[in-house]
């Protein structure tokens, strides 16, 4: 027997209208010519509604749901304005993980991150890239993957690669000193890979989108507040050279001390590696100057610590005999005597930031414009680690 379709979606209509509204007993049967559709009230309030559901609402089959869900073409208005209102009426939710995997492509974004077998440089900051790329890619349905690479390998690129394929990462962030790597972004594109880096230096800007903050203003903002108490003589605890960021941080203390008629016999630099050991154990290579600094900067907080702990050590005041100030704000910089005086770095922003840049170049297959560098805003946050320096 022939069946009308029109009559027929109208049954099921009503039908699943029934149960929503609890109209029907447990198991009610409908039966229309050949098909039937069995309604399972307790099943449907007790389970989150699918797009079978939804394409059986509606009237329709779940390409054409799937269509209208993802904006697509050759759907009429009526239609459109049907499974629309089944979605509404069953409260369905995509799940836009299924979705993107039943199409054969991978949710998956990779954050990138340095790790040396000697020195586990600056964990907060990672943990804090880490807790922002997370935050970022729950709500957008992406999976994150995190690896820790020794940066020290000599096949580093190869390896970085191959955990981007291994992992089936359609994105990967790049953090210091990979995103300073324009030759390894190169790589990871071509592997079809889209790549963000997060805060690099100078050579690696147009390789691909980025994000960061100013480095080399955020350093000659640090150290015009210590001019500004009066201080000219300073040391410089640097981090890895290979750092290209923090290396910026230290041009900006070098333009500050320009912009104040000061050369570079003003400040004493010495190379740490962003941990509490290089700055407890570099501090007093700086006080055994010919003339001591009267205020120190430290590439990082970690370093501070230690330069902080140093002055313990050495029966020094701080900030009465010597200033201490540094960068990325992390909690123990508040949580040490004196609390530091340092530079906030937004870092779970940055890697939010990375993430919803990386989830645009993906929806728009890459075309988004020209590889920009997006600076967020630093905050100099002053507390009792600094003072004038003694007369």
């Amino acid at each position: 027997m022939r069946r009308d379709p029109e009559r027929y979606r109208a049954a099921r209509r009503s039908a699943y209208r029934a149960v929503d509204h609890r109209q029907l007993p447990h198991r009610a049967l409908i039966v229309h010519g050949t098909r039937a559709l069995l309604c399972r009230r307790q099943t449907l309030t007790n389970r989150k509604p699918t797009i079978d559901d939804v394409a059986a609402l509606s009237g329709v089959g779940r390409t054409t749901v799937s269509r209208v869900l993802n904006d697509g073409p050759n759907v009429s208005a009526k239609v459109r304005e049907r499974v629309l209102s089944a979605v509404a009426t069953l409260g369905y939710q995509v799940n836009i993980q299924a979705r993107f995997l039943a199409g054969g492509s991978s949710r998956t974004l990779a954050l990138i991150c340095a790790a040396d077998v000697e020195n586990e440089p600056n964990s907060y900051y990672q943990a804090a890239l880490e807790v922002g790329a997370l935050r970022a890619c729950a709500p957008l349905g992406f999976h994150l993957v995190i690896h820790s690479v020794v940066q020290t390998r000599p096949d580093l690129a190869d390896e970085i690669v191959q955990l981007a394929e291994d992992s089936r990462a359609t994105g990967a962030m790049l953090t210091p000193p990979f995103s300073d790597d324009p030759a390894l972004v190169r790589r990871l594109e071509r592997a079809g890979c889209a790549v963000v880096c997060i805060s690099p230096g100078p050579l690696s800007h147009g390789a691909a989108p980025a994000v960061g903050m100013d480095d080399e203003a955020a350093g000659h903002a640090l150290t015009q507040a210590l001019l500004d108490l009066g201080h000219r003589r300073f040391g410089f605890i640097k981090g890895l050279e290979h750092h290209l960021s923090a290396e910026e941080r230290y041009r900006g203390t070098l333009r500050a001390l320009a912009d104040h008629g000061l050369d570079e016999t003003a400040i004493v630099a010495v190379r740490g590696n962003f941990t509490f050991k290089s700055g407890k154990d570099r501090l007093p290579d700086l006080l055994a100057a010919t003339l001591p600094p009267t205020a120190i900067i430290c590439a990082n907080d970690d370093t501070a610590v230690g330069a902080l702990f140093a002055t313990h050590q050495l029966g020094l005041n701080v900030p009465a005999d010597l200033s201490i100030a540094s960068f990325d704000d992390t909690p123990v910089s508040a949580l040490v005597w004196p609390p530091l005086t340092t530079i906030h770095q937004p870092i779970q922003e940055l890697s939010q930031r990375a993430v919803h840049i990386l989830v645009d170049r993906l929806k728009s297959n890459g075309k988004t414009g020209a590889a920009a560098l997006e600076y967020l805003p630093f905050t100099l946050m002053i507390r009792q680690s600094t003072a004038a320096p003694a007369a």
